[in-house]
């Protein structure tokens, strides 16, 4: 079996996968019944299931995980003596934020200059159709070479670690000799990329409370403690004046030696303002893959519409501090939380509460299956060789996964390249970026089978 076969039929299925994009698209998936109804997740994964049963996926079922939502698997058994891969992908997404800074609705897939628009679109219902195509793409050419494994994760993105906690109380389920993340991307369009490190992550509430009540800002400002100001003094102690994190007893001067981010790139990429300077020191690729990064994701207070004149007696914030490599996540959090208990202004009262943790990763990309994937790679996208690079967000499952399946070749990809601006308003999927890399990945299953037999 040749490249060209795949490619052909993975080209000729495109406007089916499309078409089941948009249908997955559609499902609000936000695993956080304070923004969203339970109902939409309930939804996607029950379309991921038939998805699975569609496609002759044996022992289907919706895995009650401990956190409250469903995580979906399947099973397809590939011939006598085949090595099992399990795909990883998450059906849950981020929220959409102002839907009104949206150019299309966000849960509605719109094709514009090239792209496909939609909430999760890359991140990652596209990864799942990914594997959907490979699989697809095999079976027309001979079919799927090896046992697989799928895994749809529902609360990827709260970091809630339901799927996590079920792996560990049933670590035969997810057993694999090769584990394939569908849920990263290439460093750019049409540079095919693994992902070698992943940063972990700890999520903090941090509260501060200083008075009984609000009070009228004429009669009792200037002397009353003012919770807000104490919460931006608080959030303010976290960075310092180059913008570096700086949080007590946490090093952050560790250096990136992989491939390299340009700043100029980095700034079109990440949309920075003229004349705004990016923040931290050290190279782009040092700040955002090897060092900590602390980000204030949230905070409660009266909007400026309709405010009153009033110090505040509470205010609330969501941090989130991402671990690299060579941090331990919970190590980070003890930090985290003693440097907001010590650092909070005029003796005002702190509560910090822990609401998401995962620890960052490390591929060892010295094993087989990763010349199987350079071997796909190089196939996929003609002329390019795999490029290996960091990746600033967290996947907290790949290092269950590497603790209960020590042995597994854990490779991470997907369609989460820069343009696709994951987590932010107008997300979007390359459609060329999700052919070739469905070509990609059934070439590695292909690849890699075929490496095991001899």
């Amino acid at each position: 079996m040749t490249a060209r076969p795949i490619s052909e039929t993975v080209a000729s299925l495109m406007p089916r996968a499309r078409a089941e994009l948009a249908e997955l698209v559609a499902f609000p998936s936000v695993a956080d019944p304070a923004q969203f109804p339970k109902s939409g997740c309930e939804a996607a994964a029950n379309w991921v299931a038939d998805a699975l049963r569609a496609e002759d996926f044996t022992d289907v079922a919706l895995l009650d995980t401990p956190d409250g939502t469903q995580s979906v698997y399947g099973y397809l058994p590939g011939p006598e003596g085949a090595p099992t891969v399990l795909l990883y992908a998450h059906y849950d997404v981020q929220p959409p934020l102002d839907e009104s800074a949206w150019l299309s609705p966000p849960f509605e897939l719109t094709e514009r200059d090239g792209r496909w628009y939609g909430r999760g679109a890359a991140d990652c219902k596209g990864g799942f159709i990914m594997h959907l195509l490979a699989l697809r793409a095999l079976k027309a050419n001979g079919g799927v070479p090896v046992s697989v494994k799928v895994i749809a994760e529902g609360s990827e993105e709260q970091g809630t670690g339901g799927l996590e906690r079920y792996a560990e109380a049933h670590p035969e389920l997810l057993a694999a000799d090769t584990i394939v993340i569908g849920d990263t991307g290439n460093f750019r369009v049409g540079l095919p990329t693994v992902t070698a490190t992943l940063r972990g992550m700890t999520m903090l509430r941090v509260q501060l409370d200083t008075l009984e009540g609000n009070l009228h800002s004429g009669q009792f400002g200037g002397a009353a403690p003012d919770a807000l100001a104490a919460m931006i003094q608080l959030l303010a102690s976290l960075r310092d004046e180059n913008g570096t994190t700086t949080v007590d007893g946490l090093t952050g001067d560790a250096d990136w030696d992989g491939l390299q981010y340009p700043e100029a790139e980095f700034r079109q990429d990440a949309k920075v303002l003229d004349g705004v300077e990016l923040i931290g020191t050290g190279t782009v690729a040092d700040r955002i893959w090897a060092r900590p990064a602390v980000t204030v994701i949230g905070i409660d207070c009266p909007p400026v519409v309709g405010a009153t004149p009033s110090v505040q007696a509470s205010a609330r914030a969501q941090i989130s501090l991402r671990v690299p490599p060579g941090h331990d996540a919970a190590e980070a959090t003890k930090l985290l939380t003693a440097h907001l208990e010590s650092h909070a202004p005029w003796g005002a009262r702190v509560a910090v509460e822990q609401v998401g943790q995962g620890q960052p990763f490390r591929a060892d990309m010295s094993s087989p299956a990763y010349t199987a994937m350079a071997e796909a790679m190089r196939d996929a996208y003609p002329g390019q060789e795999m490029q290996s690079s960091g990746m600033g967000g967290s996947i907290p499952l790949c290092n269950t996964l590497a603790s209960l399946y020590p042995q597994a070749e854990i490779l991470l990809i997907g369609l989460s390249e820069p343009e696709a601006q994951i987590h932010a308003v107008n997300e979007s999927v390359s459609p060329e970026e999700l052919e070739r890399m469905s070509v990609t990945e059934a070439l590695f299953l292909r690849n890699y089978a075929e490496s095991k037999r001899a």
